[in-house]
């Protein structure tokens, strides 16, 4: 009877950890799944946060004994995006109202070190960004010339608390399309306020490999977008009150 029972335990934990296997690491390596926050999007949708057709509204800033980092706006697209992204461009085709639409430059930083170390470099926009709805991740078009440099994503939450997230390292060549998912812990909303809801998109953050901070080094960025949850403002009541005032 007691060799029964001991077989039947050990049956039943094989058969748990045999489960757990088949369930997890199912997505693939590198690649940010909206699957990843832990619910599933009700209204997931891709959204434009900004193509980078304007060099003036980005400032681009390190330690002055570092280097020196300048950006400028070079004509160019990643030739995989119209299909990669091709739901995101047909939904700027429609309210652009132009059925070309790809955009006609990309954004360029050159950064000139002046000797080796730990370096930062920071690509921030002239004013915060909206990010309405729930962000689940956040995507980009990068050239990162085979560096390990690491690329990380500024934002704000709800109430204004400044994040990173890591995207990852640039040691890749020619164009590739770089995400990170936006984690559950990090605050949207608060169940309080109707009105208002989402986070602030602020630039982008270099972080330098050590070995490889010397003489000039180029990326170009293009298109910076979100796959969001839009269900909360779609739901919500059109007389509602607006707590603004």
């Amino acid at each position: 009877m007691m060799k029964k029972i001991i077989l039947m335990t050990v049956l039943a934990v094989m058969t748990t950890v045999l489960c757990f296997a088949q369930s997890e690491f199912t997505d693939t390596v590198g690649e940010a799944s909206a699957k990843d926050m832990g619910e599933e999007p009700l209204e997931l949708a891709p959204i434009t946060i900004s193509d980078l057709e304007d060099a003036g509204f980005w400032n681009a800033q390190m330690a002055m004994d570092q280097g020196m980092v300048v950006v400028r706006n070079l004509p160019g697209n990643p030739k995989e995006k119209e299909e990669k992204d091709a739901r995101r461009i047909a939904e700027e085709r429609k309210i652009r109202n132009d059925d070309q639409w790809l955009g006609d430059y990309v954004l360029g930083a050159k950064i000139t070190f002046f000797r080796r170390g730990a370096n930062e470099i920071y690509l921030k926009t002239n004013k915060p960004i909206p990010m309405a709805g729930t962000t689940k991740i956040v995507r980009m078009w990068v050239v990162g010339r085979n560096y390990n440099h690491v690329l990380k994503v500024v934002l704000a939450d709800f109430h204004g608390n400044r994040i990173e997230l890591t995207v990852g390292k640039l040691n890749f060549s020619g164009w590739r399309q770089m995400s990170v998912a936006v984690p559950p812990s990090i605050i949207q909303n608060d169940l309080h306020i109707s009105t208002k809801e989402g986070l602030q998109f602020l630039g982008l953050k270099i972080e330098t490999d050590m070995d490889e901070s010397y003489g000039t080094y180029y990326i170009y960025i293009d298109d910076i977008s979100t796959e969001t949850d839009l269900y909360s403002l779609k739901a919500r009541d059109e007389d509602d009150m607006s707590d603004g005032w």
